[in-house]
């Protein structure tokens, strides 16, 4: 059985749309597009080097991949491109795009139930970066294991949210975290189940 594991940039106020650079989605007017650059720093490049050394397949939408097959491909020498070239390439998708980033494999038909047989499958782990539409899927189906967050010290007031309204109710536990020297806070959450509530 695989983990799948969730990998997101957001802001204070919940926003994960276009984190790497103008016109990366300006879908309903978002004017914000590369509200993350300029808060990296060391230890954040460092987490992500961790994250991309144990062996792993993304798992992407195909909004995101668009965005990933303009740049990885043609960056050898950038640190994580191996990897992102090397690793199998699950793109869901409502259409039947042409996958020309090498092994690029499409998800036929519902999403939800190819991740599914997806993760019963023997392999490493699966990582979905970006990929909004898709990680709501993912989150309506039970299918996250992991969540890792980056919350970046920004409050844009508009844009997609990762948890947006109609999202399941559910409890999360903190396993790990880390802040930047910028105050950018990532967190590694694990899902526990339903809230639990109480009374003061």
């Amino acid at each position: 059985m695989r983990r799948l594991m969730v990998t997101t940039f957001l802001t204070l106020d919940g926003v994960m749309q276009a984190p790497g650079g103008p016109g990366e989605d300006d879908s309903g007017g978002f004017t914000f597009g590369g509200w993350s650059v300029n808060y990296w720093d060391e230890r954040m490049r460092e987490f992500m080097t961790k994250t991309m050394s144990v062996p792993f397949d993304l798992l992407l939408g195909r909004t995101t991949y668009d965005i990933f097959v303009t740049y990885w491909p043609d960056a050898p020498e950038e640190a994580g491109s191996k990897p992102l070239n090397d690793a199998t390439k699950f793109v869901a998708s409502r259409g039947r795009p042409t996958l020309d980033w090498k092994e690029s494999v499409l998800i036929e038909g519902d999403a939800a139930e190819g991740v599914a047989a997806l993760k019963r499958t023997d392999g490493p782990e699966l990582q979905v970066h970006g990929s909004g539409n898709l990680i709501q899927t993912l989150m309506a189906n039970d299918l996250v294991d992991e969540y890792r967050l980056w919350v970046f010290p920004v409050v844009l007031g508009s844009g997609k949210r990762l948890f947006a309204d109609g999202a399941i109710p559910s409890g999360l536990k903190l396993v790990d975290s880390t802040v930047s020297s910028t105050g950018v806070v990532i967190g590694t959450y694990e899902p526990v189940g339903e809230i639990v509530t109480g009374s003061f």
